[in-house]
């Protein structure tokens, strides 16, 4: 179990009944507690942390003061044979997303490759876990997410981009799926976030002012701009990921989206784009062989890791260990939940 000065010790099962009486007293309907309190859990298991139960009071608050609509109830259209389209409504990506990936599978097994587009929409957590579902069903996955503006542009100091992860995942056979989940920036934003609850500084180069001064002050950094990761490539890929997310689905853009962070503004309506791909009639009968090999590749080498190997060990020991939040936090939701 991770240790934490002043920290209160939880169960994965603690967890997920912390977390769905905390949405529930918040106001969130039973149809759509099931993707989010998955969510948080899930977050939590695979050690990040900054998606799970640090996410929740803000969860709760904006549900409470109706920045989003915890009540809301997606609506799915078919626009084209190989196109999914999902409204949110103002309300929780998760329960959208949940009603979207089923459509976007069949779609994808049916013609080969497909597209689910989410828009009205809020923050949907880790990525990686969206795009994990959909390769598990054995096919290939790339998801691209907007957020509110925090990130500015390589040689800019004005956020432009959110900080726009972008996810793939592959099958693998009996094997877990392999799973990429890397921000547009230096790390994501919600870190700052994690670090300000904790009380400590984070290391220099993740984040500037708001003039465009390093900073190791979390709060200085949330009030300036993440730090693209490698300058001009993480903005190329925020401008990707702002198109696919935002732009292609008729969400917000980054520009025009309310922050996920406080009560001010309506819904953000931010955007998510998930493709699915069937590898079977493009791969090839060797397939399985030659991705091992790739794969094996990188194992062998003494440092080297697949992407996601991390998740699985956290996995691994979280579900006998259970993890240790800070009492500030863990006090904080008792009071959610109790409405």
């Amino acid at each position: 179990m991770s240790t934490l000065t002043n920290g209160i010790p939880l169960t994965l099962a603690e967890v997920e009944v912390l977390t769905r009486d905390a949405l529930r007293a918040s106001g969130v309907s039973a149809a759509n507690l099931g993707p989010l309190v998955a969510s948080v859990v899930a977050a939590e298991a695979d050690g990040i942390h900054s998606h799970g139960l640090a996410r929740l009071p803000t969860y709760c608050e904006h549900a409470r003061c109706g920045k989003i609509d915890g009540q809301a109830t997606p609506v799915l259209a078919r626009p084209r044979p190989g196109l999914v389209q999902v409204d949110a409504r103002d309300g929780f990506a998760h329960p959208a997303i949940e009603l979207g990936l089923p459509a976007l599978i069949d779609a994808a097994k049916a013609q080969g490759i497909a597209a689910l587009a989410i828009t009205n929409s809020y923050n949907c957590g880790v990525v990686g876990h969206h795009v994990e579902r959909i390769a598990a069903a054995g096919l290939l996955a790339l998801g691209f997410v907007n957020a509110p503006a925090s990130m500015a542009p390589a040689g800019g100091t004005r956020p432009v981009f959110g900080t726009n992860p972008i996810a793939f995942a592959a099958p693998r056979g009996d094997e877990p799926p392999l799973v990429l989940d890397q921000s547009a920036s230096v790390v994501a934003k919600s870190e700052l976030v994690v670090h300000q609850q904790r009380g400590e500084p984070i290391p220099l180069g993740w984040a500037i002012d708001k003039d465009g001064n390093p900073t190791t002050d979390p709060a200085t950094g949330l009030a300036g701009s993440m730090v693209p990761a490698g300058g001009y490539k993480g903005a190329g890929q925020a401008l990707i990921v702002e198109m696919m997310a935002a732009w292609l689905t008729g969400a917000s853009l980054s520009l025009d989206a309310s922050s996920f962070a406080d009560n001010k503004g309506g819904s953000p309506r931010t955007g998510q784009c998930f493709l699915a791909i069937d590898p079977g009639p493009l791969a090839g009968p060797d397939s399985a062989a030659r991705l091992a090999r790739l794969f094996g590749a990188i194992e062998e080498q003494d440092g080297a890791r697949l992407p996601g190997s991390r998740r699985a060990a956290a996995r691994a020991r979280t579900a006998d260990a259970g993890i240790v939040i800070p009492a500030a936090l863990h006090e904080k939701l008792l009071a959610y939940a109790a409405g």
